[in-house]
Order: structure tokens, then C-alpha cells, then sequence
């Protein structure tokens, strides 16, 4: 048995685009590599870290959704913990992705720092070097990232929207 020497923040959206596909479809480590932009050993290794901290089952073919969202909503902000930057030009993240928008009004935008970026605001350092890309190729994923941004940077009514909307998409709640 491995030796579990904690998460990666990759890790995280591995799981992530795990919700934002189709679990069983999303297995094959080739379609998670190209769509993350990560190498297939990578994301081999986050599979295993993940299956060793309860988020994925045994065989590795289900997330553990209720362990998942515990995580998000209690661990990721101090295994993770977010530094704002400076201002920079990059994708609108946290309070500033176009869904979350509607529910929280923020007087400074938050970014995760692309030079194609339309927006400028307060740089949010994403989870991997490649997320941009990969979310900028699946919505889901997008959102779902924004939302653990909201709970990694938000205040506590911020964080409830944000933690009310990963309830309906990861455990199925309205």
C-alpha cells in the first residue's frame, strides 16, 4: 500500500472535471490528460492520492461525492489557502464568473491571471498551471472552479450561495 503524503491542488480539479463529465466516460486517463492539459502519469498519481483520502472509491471509478463536498467546503481553503495578487488581465474566477455574478456583487474582480483574459481584477492563482485552458474548454468545469474559489476568498453569505450551488451539482440537492 502507497504512503499518503497529501493532496496536489490538481487533485482538486481532477475530481472537478470528474462532476463536470460523466464519471464512467471520464475515466479513461487519455480523455483526462488531453482535456486538463496534465500528463497521464499525473493524473494516474492524483487518482491514487485521491482513492488514499476517501474522495474516490477502491476501484477508482467513483468520486465519494459526500467526502468530496466536505472537502470543498471544510478542507480546501486550508489545504489550499488562496493569496490574492496584484492587479492583473486574465478570466473572471470567484465573484466575477458570469453565473456567480448574479448572486454576489463585488466591487473588485477576481482573475485568474491569461493574458487573453477580457477582464481585469485581483489575480487568483489557479490550482495548476493549465487550468485557464481547461476551463476554457468546459463550462461545468469553469463553474465548478469558480465556486471553490467563492469558498476559498468569500466572506460567510458568499460562501453559502456558493456551497448551496455545489450541493445541487455534486449531491444532487435543489
Amino acid at each position: 500500500m502507497r504512503i499518503h503524503n497529501g493532496m496536489r491542488p490538481q487533485d482538486v480539479v481532477v475530481l472537478l472535471k470528474f462532476i463536470s463529465t460523466d464519471e464512467k466516460a471520464s475515466l479513461q486517463l487519455s480523455r483526462l490528460s488531453q482535456s486538463l492539459f496534465i500528463s497521464v502519469s499525473e493524473i494516474s498519481e492524483s487518482l491514487n492520492r485521491s482513492k488514499q483520502a476517501n474522495l474516490l472509491d477502491y476501484q477508482k471509478k467513483n468520486i465519494m461525492r459526500q467526502n468530496l463536498m466536505e472537502f470543498l467546503v471544510h478542507g480546501v481553503k486550508y489545504v489550499f489557502p488562496q493569496r490574492l495578487g496584484s492587479m492583473v488581465r486574465g478570466m473572471p474566477t470567484a465573484h466575477s464568473h458570469p453565473f456567480i455574478e448574479k448572486y454576489i456583487s463585488s466591487e473588485i474582480a477576481y482573475v485568474w491571471p491569461d493574458p487573453q483574459g477580457d477582464r481585469i481584477g485581483l489575480e487568483l492563482v489557479p490550482f495548476y498551471e493549465k487550468q485557464v485552458k481547461a476551463a476554457r474548454e468546459d463550462d461545468k468545469l469553469y463553474k465548478l472552479l469558480a465556486l471553490v474559489d467563492v469558498i476559498r476568498v468569500g466572506k460567510i453569505r458568499e460562501i453559502n450561495i456558493a456551497v448551496a450551488e455545489l450541493k445541487k451539482v455534486l449531491l444532487n440537492e435543489s
